[in-house]
């Protein structure tokens, strides 16, 4: 299963709505320094735009992580884009799924033997939800348990 954050916008839009940004803050800058005879003007639009492509840099790259979790009926992992190794090893029939936090800021962690991972953190509490129940799904058929039902001798 790989996760990925969703994109509001591809590059093309990104890059449109540099383009926008920057007109706008050296079209105000222009006015200011020929109306008003504000030399700075300029300057500062130049740095305003250096800081808007910062940060839709940083946006940008933001949706690029992603998320791999692997389970087969032996082994689960948990590896992340800006890790070498893996974040969360562990058999999955020791694997637990929980969901801690309030509603709307839920937290999906995988947990086996004192340990805790937090996987799926980028995306919408919706899809959190959706990501537990379905790691939930994966963990009882790859270990061979039913969840779903009670399992006691008597």
């Amino acid at each position: 299963m790989v996760l990925r954050p969703r994109r509001a916008m591809t590059a093309g839009q990104f890059t449109g709505l540099f383009v926008a940004l920057s007109l706008a803050a050296f079209t105000v800058a222009c006015f200011a320094w020929w109306s008003q005879g504000n030399v700075l003007a300029p300057v500062f639009a130049l740095l305003d735009a250096a800081f808007i492509a910062a940060v839709l840099r940083w946006v940008w790259r933001q949706g690029e992580r992603f998320e791999v979790i692997a389970v087969d009926p032996r082994h689960l992992e948990v590896r992340r884009s800006a890790q070498s190794g893996p974040a969360f090893e562990a058999h999955p029939y020791w694997v637990r799924v929980s969901v801690a936090g309030a509603e709307g800021r839920e937290r999906v962690l995988l947990g086996s033997q004192g340990r805790q991972v937090e996987v799926g953190s980028f995306l919408p509490p919706g899809e959190r939800l959706e990501l537990a129940a379905r790691l939930k799904e994966l963990l009882a058929s790859a270990s061979g348990r039913c969840r779903d039902q009670d399992h006691t001798l008597g």
